[in-house]
Formats: structure tokens, sequence, C-alpha cells
């Protein structure tokens, strides 16, 4: 098949949304301390929600199943996602209290953010009808592991129906070691920490004995470590001027969502390149205040 002809990539994204608040600040400020930051970004958040959006920025179609509420600020939310092409289907859609709410700060000199949010701890979502048809109709799952009762029936359709699942690891949740089994691809950050593991090499013997074929650990800046039925090695993140760290995971793993999805079937050759493709993309956002400024090429 040419490139001309290629079929669309299409990707279904399972977990949190957010409204992200992003503040641009010299400095964090101290108790009873009150600082003005340089610039601002209201925006959706949340892995899903963002590797979504890159999924979609990539050229895919990406659809997103979540819990985000009828209040003002869900709407704006599902408003931002909409104007990136994401296909939203809100499971807590007539739910009047606002989404959850991620306050921001992110250091000017080093990039670094710093976090407060309630994440999914508001909703328990249950798998929607039709859910087994809807998978089917994707080229590739990919939970963040929030909203775990419907993460789980997503990655069981999905085996069902022969779709590859990735999973974001973010960190360690309850419900993550039922999941594992049913994953094809989990790429964790080096604050997933599984019980008695503590170093990469620790986490991705884990997965591969929960079930997991093909794992890495990213590490900021550092290289990715990987593991896959044919041993192992590294992928090389691109040195940048690192402008602001927030969401370099979501785009890692809407980029490597993407790839696999477009460069199908799933093989150790697949997962390292499309490894290496979607570091060189997560750095290129670091490179930028927001990831919704570089995907619009600010």
């Amino acid at each position: 098949m040419t490139s001309a002809t290629r079929k669309r990539p299409t990707g279904l994204f399972v977990g949190l949304c957010t409204l992200d608040v992003i503040q641009l600040v010299d400095r964090p400020p101290g108790p009873d301390e009150k600082v003005t930051a340089r610039e601002q970004v209201v925006a959706a958040g949340g892995p899903a929600a963002n590797a979504a959006a890159v999924f979609s920025h990539l050229g895919g179609t990406a659809a997103l199943l979540t819990a985000i509420g009828r209040h003002p600020l869900g709407v704006a939310a599902a408003a931002d996602l909409a104007r990136l092409g994401v296909r939203v289907t809100d499971l807590a859609a007539d739910s009047p209290g606002p989404p959850a709410v991620s306050s921001i700060l992110v250091t000017a000199s080093s990039g670094e953010r710093a976090v407060a949010s309630t994440n999914a701890a508001r909703h328990r979502l249950l798998p929607p009808d039709g859910l087994d048809e809807l998978v089917a109709g994707y080229d590739i799952v990919e939970s963040d592991g929030h909203h775990p009762r419907l993460a789980l029936a997503a990655a069981r359709a999905a085996r069902a129906a022969g779709r590859p699942v990735l999973y974001d690891g973010g960190s360690w949740k309850d419900g993550t070691d039922r999941l594992l089994p049913l994953t094809d691809v989990a790429v964790c950050s080096a604050d997933f920490r599984p019980p008695g593991t503590g170093s990469p090499t620790q986490v991705l013997e884990f997965l591969r004995a929960h079930g997991v074929t093909w794992s890495a650990v990213s590490r900021g800046g550092r290289s990715i470590v990987w593991a896959g039925p044919e041993g192992g090695g590294t992928v090389e993140v691109p040195a940048v001027s690192v402008a602001d760290t927030l969401g370099a995971g979501d785009v890692l793993h809407g980029a490597l969502a993407h790839h696999l999805a477009a460069h199908g079937p799933l093989t150790t050759r697949a997962f390292v390149t499309g490894l290496r493709a979607a570091a060189a993309l997560a750095s290129q956002a670091c490179a930028t205040f927001g990831t919704r400024a570089w995907m619009l090429g600010r």
C-alpha cells in the first residue's frame, strides 16, 4: 500500500481528562507568597486526553473515552479537544460538577513543573453499552490506568478484537495489576514503581512477568530503556533547550500510538522505531511552553 492510499490510523484513548491551568513562573512561591506569572495556558489535559490530541495532531483519527461533565469548565475542556480533532465520548455528560482541574506551575529556568489535581477521584465510570463494537473500530487502544473499571473493560474488548493495547504507566495505581496481562505495550515513567521494584531493569522484568510483551521506561532527558521478546536496549532522547517538561510523556505516548497504528503489525522493530520517533517529538515539545503551543506551531 502506498503512502497516498494508506489508511488513516485510528486510536481509542481511555482515561483521564482534566482542565489544566498552567502558569509559567520564575520560581514557585513560598508559604503565603504571591508571584506574577510570565505566561499562562488554559487547556484540556490528562494523560489520555493529551495523547489523543497528539495522535490527532499527527494525522490520525483519535477518540477519547473519559468523564468531563456539563459544568462550564468541562465545556471548555471538551471544546479544546474538539478544536484539536479529538472525538470525545463523555461518560459523565450529565454530571453538574466541575471536571478535575490541574493547577500547574512551570519554572521558567528549568522547565520543571509542580502539579496539584484530584485526577479521576470524583468518578467511578462503568463501561458503556456497545464497548466491544466501539473498540473493534480502532487500530489501537491506549489507557492511562485512570478510571480502572473502564480501562480493564476496554483492554478486554481490545484483546478479544485483536487490537493492540498500549498502557501509559505514569504511576502505579489500584487495578494496574489486572490491566497488565491484557497489555501488549507498556511505556512507563520513572515514577512508575510496581511493588518490589526500584530500578528500570526491575520494572521491565516485572512487566514482562505480568504478561507485557514490549515495555519501556522513560527517564526525562536520559535515554529510554526498553525490553521485548528479542532482548532490550536503549533509545536516546535528543537534547534540547527545555522550556517545559509538562506533557512530554503524553506526547511520547500519543506519538508512539500513532506510529504503531500506522505501521502495524506490532513487532520489536516497529516498537523501537516508534519509540525513537516519539522521543524526538517529545523533545521538540519540551522546547516550547505548553504542548498546545507546540501542536499549534507557536
